[in-house]
């Protein structure tokens, strides 16, 4: 049977399709994890200790050896997009109430929804669209995109507009796993290789463990809400994006709607944010239906979008070298094509 291809095909399958029967496990066995106990607690409890062994491994994949103009590139790509997520999160909490929206046709709509949905693009997306449409350093550019794994960015961003208040140690505890897998990857190319390796594979675990928390009933209520966020994702940060990419980063625009999208590993910020700050809490379950959604939407409409960009712009394909030039990070993308299909990366 070809399950991982099957699932491949469903645009971010690899972290949805786990998600979802968690959250069927939790609507309709909401004790089978404390039942049989032991290891399978584990399984379906473990998001945050996941999620440290994902971001840690995340961590030692960035090469600090790659080219001025790659990181130029993608500096201007992760700084454009965490600006934007700010702005938004500054004006939502202006017009949005504190618990966010209870009933309506926006249910579950919050800053945590919005800020989880905006900060974080899909780097693997970004990584596959510009091999076929971009040029060698735009392939290259999602080097710096791991930057916004994890929920540090987002905590940052809740923390400056005052939607939350985090401790230092907090902060510091978010962003220990990352530097430490930086530094090691850093100093030893070969470890770089060996945890990169377990980027992919860890997805559907913390798919699965995040899905177990969540009740089904919250995805069905935030479905026309996490549609909304997710065009809105697309339209509010595609702009800035497109216009810095070709102001700032010296490209067509392409760049820009490319990375305009929402990772996968995103859906796992709301219920993280919300174990670290109480009242953000009962917020945290539709945030996440409303992220898983946005992930799926742009999954789907971003690539259609850079596609016909690019056709408007001028496509540039990838020289068939460039896809495996080891300065630029060109060819980790090229030798990991699936993983615009998995989350974030």
């Amino acid at each position: 049977m070809e399950i991982k291809k099957t699932i491949e095909r469903v645009p971010g399958g690899l972290m949805l399709i786990p998600l979802l029967l968690g959250a069927c496990v939790h609507t309709f066995a909401a004790d089978a994890g404390k039942y049989f106990g032991s290891f399978t607690n584990g399984l379906m409890t473990g998001t945050v200790p996941i999620l440290a062994v994902w971001f840690f491994c995340m961590g030692a994949t960035i090469n600090l050896k790659a080219t001025g103009v790659v990181l130029k590139k993608s500096g201007t790509l992760v700084l454009t997009k965490i600006l934007v997520a700010w702005i938004v999160a500054m004006v939502a909490t202006r017009f949005l109430p504190a618990g966010g929206i209870q009933t309506g046709l926006f249910t579950g709509l919050s800053v945590l929804a919005l800020v989880t949905a905006m900060d974080m693009t899909n780097g693997g997306l970004y990584a596959a669209l510009m091999q076929q449409y971009g040029t060698q350093e735009e392939a290259g550019a999602f080097v710096l995109t791991s930057i916004e794994s994890g929920p540090l960015v987002s905590m940052l961003i809740l923390g400056a507009t005052g939607v939350a208040v985090f401790e230092p140690r907090l902060f510091a505890g978010a962003v220990l796993p990352f530097l430490i897998g930086f530094a090691l990857g850093n100093l030893d190319a070969n470890l770089r290789e060996f945890f990169g390796r377990c980027v992919h594979p860890l997805i559907p675990f913390f798919g699965f463990a995040l899905g177990c928390s969540i009740d089904l009933g919250v995805i069905a209520k935030s479905g026309f809400t996490g549609v909304f966020v997710g065009v809105a994702v697309i339209i509010v940060t595609g702009i800035p994006l497109i216009l810095a990419d070709k102001f700032i980063g010296g490209g067509n625009g392409t760049a820009g709607l490319a990375a305009s999208s929402t990772a996968g590993a995103a859906v796992a910020n709301p219920q993280i944010i919300g174990s670290m700050v109480p009242e953000l809490k009962s917020m945290a379950d539709s945030a996440t239906a409303i992220t898983a959604t946005a992930c799926l939407l742009t999954a789907i409409l971003v690539p259609i979008l850079t596609a016909m960009w690019a056709r408007k712009y001028g496509r540039r394909p990838l020289p068939e070298a460039a896809t495996s030039s080891p300065s630029t990070g060109a060819g980790v993308a090229a030798s990991s094509p699936k993983l615009a299909q998995d989350g974030h990366f």
